[in-house]
Parts: structure tokens; sequence; C-alpha cells
């Protein structure tokens, strides 16, 4: 398959490297409002096709995506210290009023995966702005808020995160939801599992854990400026499991017709993933805290989106 990327700052050029040292795609193309920076990056990273598994990658210009099969698009502001994801909604929005339309021109048929933050907002500006079906129109989501949620679960009970099974729903943003009623490995609930390895999940362990996935873009962004490597790990973690067929499930962003009594809103389900892009949407079990919780993070990205149709 070919892979397109738009935008070549650090999540963009950090995508292409992981799909290149992985080996997801036959041909990545970059394109990026600073050809000379898309140029760079793509000569940057071929030099570490030796290493990897011989994909090609380029930079390139909107009407060198016609023979894409996926089209990641990471373009947008940055968010800064400081700075929540949803302040960036208004410039964004703009943003892609420049990107959208020369997707649809050279483009149509490839499946979207939008990055750039506000994610599920932006999710449905897409949506909004190219016509496509929603199993075509997929967000990052929380793919990455569930990967740093397994991995600090990993952390503290000794089990490779990998193992483990555990999801973060609802809004990528602060209104997100840790699903710990649901979390298992090796069969096991997580308090079950962590009492029996000595490491119980107490209510101070697991509201530092929260804390710790919640705010993780805040500290990462007032230490180095950005994020880049976690969000790279899972565009790539999506692009595999779509040029692969793998029918993985995994905690997309996508616009749902009705879910925890909110109509037609963009969050984080788990989802079925293959190369026809969303083939189905998993309902999870929640307890009544986290339905109450999912439900505000819904009604919050309900109104967000209500606001975006004022500028569309």
């Amino acid at each position: 398959m070919q892979i397109g990327i738009i935008g070549t700052g650090a999540v963009g050029a950090a995508t292409a490297f992981a799909l290149m040292m992985k080996g997801v795609a036959r041909k990545i193309t970059l394109v990026d409002i600073n050809h000379q920076k898309a140029s760079a990056e793509a000569a940057d990273i071929a030099h570490a096709a030796p290493f990897a598994d011989g994909n090609k990658i380029k930079a390139g210009t909107y009407s060198d995506l016609q023979d894409c099969d996926i089209i990641v698009i990471t373009a947008g502001a940055n968010q800064k210290a400081g700075e929540t994801r949803i302040d960036l909604l208004e410039r964004n929005v703009k943003i892609y009023s420049g990107i959208i339309p020369q997707i649809s021109r050279y483009a149509s048929e490839a499946l979207l995966i939008v990055a750039t933050n506000p994610v599920d907002v932006m999710t449905y500006v897409t949506l909004k702005m190219t016509g496509l079906s929603a199993s075509h129109v997929i967000g990052s989501g929380t793919v990455l808020d569930t990967a740093r949620f397994r991995t600090d679960l990993g952390y503290h009970l000794g089990v490779s995160p990998k193992s483990i099974h555990a999801n973060v729903l609802g809004e990528h943003g602060d209104s997100e939801v840790l699903c710990w009623s649901s979390g298992d490995a090796g069969t096991l609930p997580l308090d079950v599992l962590s009492a029996d390895l000595g490491c119980p999940l107490t209510d101070e362990v697991k509201s530092k854990i929260d804390d710790d996935v919640r705010n993780a873009a805040y500290r990462i962004i007032e230490g180095k400026g950005a994020t880049c490597y976690g969000i790279a790990g899972a565009i790539t973690r999506i692009c595999q499991a779509i040029t692969s067929n793998e029918y993985a499930v995994l905690t997309v962003s996508s616009l749902h017709q009705k879910i925890v009594g909110v109509d037609n809103v963009c969050l984080s389900l788990p989802s079925v993933i293959g190369k026809r892009g969303i083939h189905r949407v998993l309902t999870p079990h929640l307890n009544s805290q986290e339905e109450k919780l999912l439900f505000a993070s819904a009604s919050k990205i309900k109104q967000l989106m209500n606001q975006v149709d004022k500028l569309l």
C-alpha cells in the first residue's frame, strides 16, 4: 500500500520514520507547505532504508497523493505550553480548509487518518468537508492514551504492556475516560491480578496513573515543546491494521450515531480496523461511574462540534 502524510512537523516526520522502520507501506509520500522541509525529512528518513524493510519515501505535492490508499493528516498549529487541545480548534479548521479540498481532488478514494488536535472535532471537520462515510475517516483518538494507560499499568504490575487489555475512551483530551472496570491481563481483572502480584491498585495508585495518562501531553510539551514519538507509534499501528487487514481492535475516534444518550458525536470507542477502515464499532461494558464520565466527555465534544458548525 501507499501512504501519504500531510504535514512534516514533529508528528509527521516521526510517523514517516516509524512507518519506514516497521515496513508498513510500499511507498510513503510527504507533503508540506514547506516543500524544502518535506524534501529534507524524506531524504533523511530514506537513509534509514537499508536498516528497514525497503520502503520508498519521497516528498511531493497533493497531485502525488492520487495513488495513496491511506492519507495521514498531521498538519496543524502546534499546541503550546499551557494551551489545551481545544484552544487549537479555530486555527486548525482554517488550515484544514486549505488541505481537505486538495485531498478530495486528488485522492478521494483514500482512507483518511486524522491526527490534528483537537482530534475528535477535527475528525468531524474532515467528515463534513469531504462527505466521506464515517468508516473512511479515522481519528487517531485515544489509541495513544490507551497505550499510555497500559504502559503505566505494566510498570506498576511488572507485566508487559502488550499483555494488558485496558482502554481509554471518549475524548482525546481532558475528559477522557480510563476504563478500570473492564481491564484485565491473563484473564484476570486488574484488581485481582494486582492483588495476586502484590502490587495493589489502591485509590492513590489509580489517581497517580490517571493523572499521568491524562496530563502526559502537557508535561511532555512543557519539557520538549511537542509530543511526537508516542503518537507516531499510534498512527503507525492504525496504518498497520489497515494495510494488513488485521481486524484489530483499536480505540480510534469516529462518528457515532448515538452513544450514552448523545447523538452524532465523534469520540473513541473500541473499533475493528481493517482494509476498509472501520469495519464495526464495539459497545464497551462500563460501570455506572464510567458511563457518567463518558456521557460528560461526549457532551463536551458535541458542544464543540456544534460550535465548529458555525465555522464551516
